[in-house]
């Protein structure tokens, strides 16, 4: 059995689906994939269950009712990763904006010294291609803003492309992470680096996607921005429930 497996949530993603499976499945390296797709409507759970003819122990789909958002995706992904007792648990897009080749230099951080590693658009500058320059200086001002409101001396703390230790996702109180959208990936960082875990971020290049249609929206913004002081308060003065 694999030791590692990589989640990739869809919403209407059957331009990419089948390649970014098979992309994983070609690495050097055994991963197995969890898709948790939110019954996209244009037939991508359709997809993963045909290509599950090919690749019956290795390609797994959980399908949820309707669209719940990035975060309870995970978290859903996660829950079903840990009672399997897989020890690298993977987030990853499905649009090719992760490089799939990148999943071995994050399980090698973490087979190494890092607790959490972080496929990191700015560790080494600003590494990202064909966005626009509005989504950069977003994206960029809100890691830098992250930094200082929380004490993570993570460049990249929104970054969604991560691998987790097990034992990390076991301690971090699944059930209390609030956020569902942008802020979550702000939060499970946040979590790991309160409980002492050792964030590592590998440098990537993140390419914007070209298939499909991008799932940012002003309400994650506004999440990302204004919950990043609600998080940051509840972690000081609601410790025993954060």
């Amino acid at each position: 059995m694999a030791d590692g497996l990589v989640i990739i949530p869809t919403f209407n993603e059957i331009e990419n689906i089948e390649a970014i499976i098979r992309t994983v499945f070609d690495l050097k390296r055994d991963f197995h994939v969890l898709i948790v797709d939110d019954n996209s409507p244009d037939g991508t759970a359709q997809a993963v269950q045909k290509l599950q003819e090919t690749f019956p122990d290795s390609l797994f789909l959980e399908v949820r009712k309707e669209k719940s958002g990035l975060g309870t995706a995970y978290i859903h992904g996660f829950k079903w990763a840990l009672e399997r007792e897989y020890e690298y648990i993977f987030e990853m897009d499905a649009d090719f904006s992760h490089r799939p080749a990148a999943l071995l230099r994050l399980h090698r951080a973490c087979l190494n010294k890092a607790d959490v590693a972080v496929g990191s658009r700015y560790k080494k500058g600003v590494n990202v291609v064909n966005w626009h320059l509005y989504s950069v200086l977003l994206s960029y001002g809100a890691s830098c803003y992250v930094m200082m409101i929380t004490g993570m001396k993570v460049h990249d703390p929104t970054a969604g492309f991560v691998c987790y230790r097990k034992e990390v996702l076991q301690n971090i109180h699944l059930d209390r992470v609030r956020f569902i959208g942008y802020a979550f990936q702000i939060e499970m960082k946040y979590r790991a680096y309160l409980k002492g875990y050792n964030i590592e971020e590998v440098s990537i290049i993140f390419t914007d996607r070209v298939n499909g249609k991008s799932k940012m929206n002003s309400s994650i913004v506004k999440e990302a921005i204004f919950g990043v002081i609600t998080m940051k308060l509840r972690s000081i003065f609601f410790k025993k429930s954060f």
